[in-house]
């Protein structure tokens, strides 16, 4: 490869979507046990404009955010069989960001245990959407609520990139699937994509509205994206023996514990960077036989340039698309 440089996002100190800068950097070799991925589609994570803001504590800057991609191999290192140059792949986000070399440049390193084949029927941008949405939406659904086909299932904030990826996945396991959406456009959205029945959460009503539809018996399980907000909700919502995952959340909160008590519910959390290897290949493997299937296909929002990388950064914070898909940086 003739190319000795790329153009990358760079942060060279902590804070708001203004920090993330285009700059010129050296292409980096792959070492033993990584390829080196010619970005194509990177896609953009909440987690990764909180990263930048300093949420997760001190980061060693500079660094180039981003885990999420798709692309061709470019090269590979020292021990790697599985994949060759030209292979089209996508990553996800194995271990805690940020990553050594992160997914908002041209090229990209990445272990060969966080990368898999793409499917020739998802174009490039599908692709960078599946990482972090899809494996987090299957690690809450088959690890944490150990979810089952014939099951109800209360998916809140279904119309973001986790909660479609949460509803075509329930779907595909056959599972009843209520959705939440804060638009027209997104209940129309997760409707499309399986949703049986769905709400507004900005309906002044919409505690009451979920209380109807599910009457007594409560939804067996409760995928929640804003737990900080919700989970008192949920836990009234929750029925005997069932299961609330919070998959986000912003801050305390506080429950009625007696809810979670007359309903022996379980209440838990899911963090991607728990998974194990053995737990990754077998995700993999099952979103490889729904896409096969065409049972999910990832939705897109919004497509921006690496140049509108603080961009794609201020919208994710505000939500200014009105969560409707997954946001990605184009970079071909």
């Amino acid at each position: 490869m003739g190319q000795r440089t790329m153009k990358a996002i760079r942060v060279s100190e902590l804070g708001g979507p203004h920090v993330l800068r285009v700059e010129e950097v050296p292409i980096p070799k792959p070492a033993q046990n990584q390829v080196l991925i010619e970005v194509k589609s990177a896609g953009v994570n909440p987690v990764e404009a909180q990263i930048c803001n300093g949420e997760f504590g001190l980061c060693n800057t500079p660094f180039t955010p981003g885990g999420d991609t798709a692309g061709i191999v470019a090269a590979v290192g020292e021990g790697v069989t599985q994949f060759k140059v030209g292979d089209r792949v996508y990553s996800c986000y194995g271990d805690a960001p940020p990553q050594p070399t992160g997914a908002y440049g041209q090229f990209m390193l990445a272990e060969t245990r966080f990368v898999f084949p793409l499917a020739d029927r998802l174009s490039f941008s599908q692709g960078a959407a599946l990482g972090v949405p899809y494996f987090t939406a299957l690690r809450a659904l088959k690890y944490r609520a150990k979810a089952k086909a014939g099951e109800s299932i209360l998916i809140h904030g279904a119309s973001g990139a986790v909660g479609i990826a949460a509803t075509q996945i329930a779907t595909a396991l056959g599972m009843t699937v209520t959705g939440t959406a804060g638009s027209a456009e997104g209940l129309a959205l997760i409707k499309l994509n399986g949703a049986t029945i769905v709400s507004n959460h900005k309906d002044k009503d919409h505690a009451e509205n979920l209380h109807k539809m599910i009457g007594k018996k409560g939804f067996d399980v409760i995928l929640e994206t804003n737990a900080h907000k919700n989970l008192a909700l949920d836990t009234e919502l929750i029925g005997q023996w069932g299961r609330i995952v919070a998959i986000g959340g912003d801050g305390a909160t506080s429950i009625n514990a007696r809810t979670l008590l007359n309903t022996e519910a379980t209440l838990t959390g899911v963090q991607l960077w728990k998974t194990t290897s053995e737990e990754w290949q077998t995700m993999a493997d099952i979103l490889a036989g729904l896409i096969e299937a065409g049972k999910i296909a990832p939705v897109i929002d919004t497509e921006y340039s690496l140049e509108q990388a603080s961009e794609a950064h201020r919208a994710i914070l505000a939500h200014s698309t009105g969560a409707q898909g997954k946001i990605i940086l184009k970079l071909s």
